[in-house]
């Protein structure tokens, strides 16, 4: 009995790891649609507070004219509302969250399938010995 105690702690102990993985691939992907929201969509610019017409921006990564990338020197407000290095900065911080979460995930996921496989094993093996006996 106290091997099936032992196994079933096993089992909840890699199943938090396995959910904690999980929960790190979901901030990892909530940080990549951050910075999808910040390369991939159009803003507006207040040229001073309170502004009642502000200036409308392309987004950053897919512009014609180049307002995000141009810069004040050409009277354009856009470029320093959304900066590349903050979107990459988001980006850059999800690949280690994602790398950890990656690495719980397959290792609870793993040791639950050969704490399974063990339980089987061992179920057969009784019934081999039942057979024999």
């Amino acid at each position: 009995m106290r091997s099936r105690e032992y196994d079933l702690d096993f089992r909840d102990r890699n199943g938090r790891i396995r959910a904690w993985g999980v929960g790190l691939l979901v901030v990892a992907a909530l940080q990549w649609a951050w910075c999808a929201l910040l390369l991939l969509t159009p803003y507006e610019v207040d040229r001073q507070p309170d502004d009642h017409y502000p200036a409308e921006c392309e987004s950053r990564l897919l512009t014609e004219r180049g307002t995000a990338n141009n810069g004040l020197q050409r009277g354009d407000w856009c470029q320093n509302e959304r900066d590349w290095p903050e979107a990459l900065g988001v980006l850059g911080l999800s690949v280690p969250v994602s790398i950890a979460g990656v690495a719980l995930f397959v290792s609870g996921s793993v040791s639950l399938r050969m704490s399974a496989h063990a339980e089987a094993m061992r179920e057969l093996d009784k019934i081999a010995d039942r057979r024999q006996a």
